[in-house]
C-alpha cells in the first residue's frame, strides 16, 4: 500500500507520462487531419549512425517519405537503406537532396541505383522526388534512369534535380526517361502528369532544353518549371516557349539568367497568350531587349489576368520598352511586384518610370464637368494643397499595389493550429513545430501540477517531507528499500519540479533537499543536460531568496 505522499509522487509522474503520451496521440492526429509529413521519417542534417537509420526505417509501419539532405551516403550504405526500403509499398517522397557530401561523384550512380531497384521493388509509387544539390553530373542522371522509367514513376508530380551538374547528356538522358514514363503509363490508362520541374544550374545549353521541352509538350501537365541559369540561347528557348504552349495549367515559369535576346523573348510572348493561369514571370537577367520587352508588355496588357509577378530585370532595356511594360501590368488586380531593376533607363527614364507606376488609373473617370466648376471658387493656395494631398495618396497607392506588401499576416499560434488544423498553419509554425507543440502540452501538465500539488499541500495528512522523499526515489536519485523501480527520467521531468519549486505551496526546507541532490554527479540525470541545470539554478536562487 501507498502512503499519502507516495500517491501524490506516483500520480506527478504518471500524469507527465499521460500528458507526453497524449502530446504524440494529439499531434499524430492533427497530422493525419492536415495530410502534412504522414509517415515521414527525417534524418535531414542528422548524422546518425546507419545501423540505427536501417533499423528505425525497417520498424516504421506504413513508411511514406524519407528525409536524408545534408548526409554523407556511400555505396554500402545506400544499399542498407535501400535493403530497408524493400518492404515499404506505401513509400511515395524522396527528399533525398545533397546527401552525397564528400563523395566520390563514381560512388553515386551505384547508390542511386541500390535505392532505385528498392523502391521498385517494393512496388512504391512516388510523387516527389528531389536529388537537388548532389552535383552527380550525367552519369547521375543515368542512376535514377531505370527508376525514372519504371512503374514507381508513373504517379510523379514533383521531379527536383537543381543544381545537379546534369550537362546536354544529362539533360537528353532525363528528357528520354520522361518521355518513356509517359507513353508507358498512358499505355496503362495512367499517364505521368508531372506539376513541378526544377533543374536550375545545370548546364543543359540549347540541346538539353529542346529535349525536355519534347517532353514537356508530350506531358503537357506542368504547375511551375524552373530551369533558371543553364546557358539556354534563343535557339532552346523557342522550343521551351513551343511546349509550355501545351502546359495550360502552368502558373510558375522561371527561366532567369539564360539568353533570350529578341528572338526568345517574342517566341516566349507568344506562348504566354495561350496561358491564362501564369501567376509568375521570372525573365531576369535574360537579355530580352527592347523588342523582347515590347512583345512580352503586349502580351501582358492583352491577358495573363492573375498575373502576380513579372521579373525583367538587367534585360537591357530602354526607356521606351520599360514604359510600355508599366502600362501593361496598370488594371492587373493580382499584381505584387515589377522588377525593372538594371536596365537601359538612365536617369530621366527612371523618372518617367516613376511617374506612370504612380500616376492613378481611373481618376480621368470622375465628372470633368462638376470638378471645373468647383475649382473656379477655389483659390490657387488651395488647389495646390490639394494635389499635394492626391500625390500622398498616389503614392500610398502605387507602393501597395506594385512593391511586396508591407507587413505579413501573423502566423497562426500552437493553439490555434491544435484546434483547427491545416497544412497552411502547421508550416508556418515553422520548423521548430514540434518543439512548440510539445512546450504548448507542457503549460497543460504545469497547470494541472500546480492544482493537484496545492491541493496535496493543503490536505492535513500530507507529509512534504516523505513526498520529496518518495519523489527522489522514483526519479532514481536515492535507493528505496521497498524496491521502488525509478521511471526513466527526461528533461520535463525536471522542467516541471523548476516550475513547482517557485510555487508558494512549495516548502522552503523542500528546496534545500532537492538541491543537494540536484549538485550530486548523477548518471540518472546527464541525458537531461540543460533542464539540469536551469533547475539547479533556479534552486539556488529561491534558497537564497527564502
Amino acid at each position: 500500500m501507498f502512503g499519502v505522499d507516495q500517491f501524490w509522487v506516483h500520480l506527478f509522474c504518471c500524469i507527465y507520462q499521460s500528458v507526453m503520451r497524449h502530446v504524440t496521440e494529439l499531434l499524430a492526429d492533427s497530422l493525419a487531419k492536415t495530410g502534412v509529413e504522414d509517415g515521414e521519417l527525417s534524418y535531414k542534417g542528422q548524422g546518425r549512425k546507419l545501423d540505427d537509420i536501417v533499423k528505425e526505417i525497417q520498424d516504421f509501419e506504413g513508411l511514406q517519405a524519407l528525409r536524408l539532405e545534408g548526409n554523407t551516403v556511400g555505396v554500402e550504405a545506400a544499399q542498407a537503406i535501400a535493403k530497408a526500403l524493400e518492404t515499404k509499398s506505401d513509400f511515395k517522397r524522396c527528399y533525398w537532396s545533397d546527401m552525397f557530401t564528400g563523395r566520390l561523384r563514381s560512388e553515386i550512380p551505384p547508390a542511386l541505383n541500390s535505392l532505385g531497384d528498392a523502391l521498385m521493388l517494393a512496388g512504391a509509387r512516388l510523387t516527389v522526388l528531389d536529388l537537388s544539390d548532389n552535383a552527380f553530373g550525367p552519369d547521375g542522371v543515368k542512376g535514377i534512369e531505370n527508376l525514372l522509367k519504371s512503374t514507381a514513376c508513373f504517379t510523379l508530380q514533383e521531379l527536383r534535380l537543381n543544381n545537379c551538374g546534369m550537362g546536354i547528356g544529362g539533360g537528353k538522358i532525363l528528357a528520354a526517361s520522361l518521355t518513356h514514363c509517359h507513353k508507358k503509363s498512358s499505355a496503362e490508362a495512367s499517364p505521368l502528369s508531372l506539376k513541378v520541374f526544377v533543374a536550375g544550374r545545370n548546364r543543359l545549353e540549347n540541346d538539353g532544353a529542346t529535349a525536355l521541352a519534347q517532353a514537356f509538350q508530350l506531358m503537357g501537365s506542368l504547375e511551375e518549371v524552373h530551369m533558371p541559369q543553364n546557358g539556354i540561347n534563343h535557339a532552346g528557348i523557342t522550343a521551351l516557349a513551343s511546349a509550355m504552349q501545351q502546359n495550360k495549367a502552368l502558373r510558375i515559369l522561371n527561366l532567369n539568367d539564360n539568353t533570350f535576346t529578341e528572338k526568345g523573348a517574342i517566341a516566349m510572348a507568344q506562348a504566354l497568350k495561350h496561358l491564362a493561369s501564369v501567376q509568375v514571370i521570372n525573365f531576369g537577367d535574360c537579355l530580352v531587349r527592347p523588342a523582347g520587352a515590347k512583345a512580352i508588355a503586349e502580351t501582358v496588357s492583352e491577358g495573363l489576368p492573375i498575373l502576380k509577378e513579372l521579373n525583367l530585370s538587367y534585360g537591357e532595356i530602354t526607356e521606351e520598352a520599360a514604359l510600355a511594360v508599366a502600362q501593361s501590368v496598370k488594371g492587373k488586380d493580382k499584381l505584387e511586384k515589377l522588377d525593372l531593376n538594371g536596365n537601359c533607363l538612365g536617369e530621366d527614364g527612371c523618372v518617367a518610370l516613376k511617374d506612370a507606376m504612380e500616376k492613378p488609373e481611373d481618376d480621368e473617370d470622375e465628372d470633368e464637368d462638376d470638378d471645373e466648376e468647383d475649382l473656379e471658387d477655389v483659390d490657387e493656395e488651395e488647389l495646390e494643397e490639394e494635389e499635394e494631398e492626391e500625390e500622398e495618396e498616389e503614392e500610398e497607392h502605387s507602393t501597395s499595389k506594385f512593391s511586396t506588401p508591407v507587413s505579413a499576416p501573423r502566423p497562426p499560434d500552437v493553439s490555434s493550429f491544435l484546434s483547427f488544423p491545416s497544412p497552411d498553419k502547421l508550416l508556418k509554425l515553422g520548423a521548430n513545430r514540434a518543439l512548440l507543440i510539445e512546450q504548448q502540452f507542457l503549460i497543460i501538465f504545469l497547470t494541472v501540477t500546480d492544482a493537484l500539488l496545492r491541493k496535496a499541500y493543503s490536505t492535513p495528512s500530507f507529509q512534504g517531507c516523505s513526498f520529496v522523499s518518495s519523489l527522489l526515489v522514483l526519479l532514481g536519485l536515492i535507493k528505496s528499500e521497498d524496491k521502488v523501480k525509478p521511471v526513466l527520467v527526461v528533461p520535463g521531468h525536471l522542467h516541471a519540479l523548476e516550475h513547482v519549486v517557485q510555487q508558494d505551496y512549495f516548502p522552503e526546507q523542500s528546496v534545500a533537499v532537492l538541491e543537494a541532490f540536484m549538485s550530486r554527479n548523477n548518471k540518472i540525470l546527464e541525458s537531461c543536460g540543460n533542464a539540469r541545470i536551469t533547475l539547479q539554478t533556479t534552486l539556488q536562487r529561491v534558497k537564497s531568496e527564502s
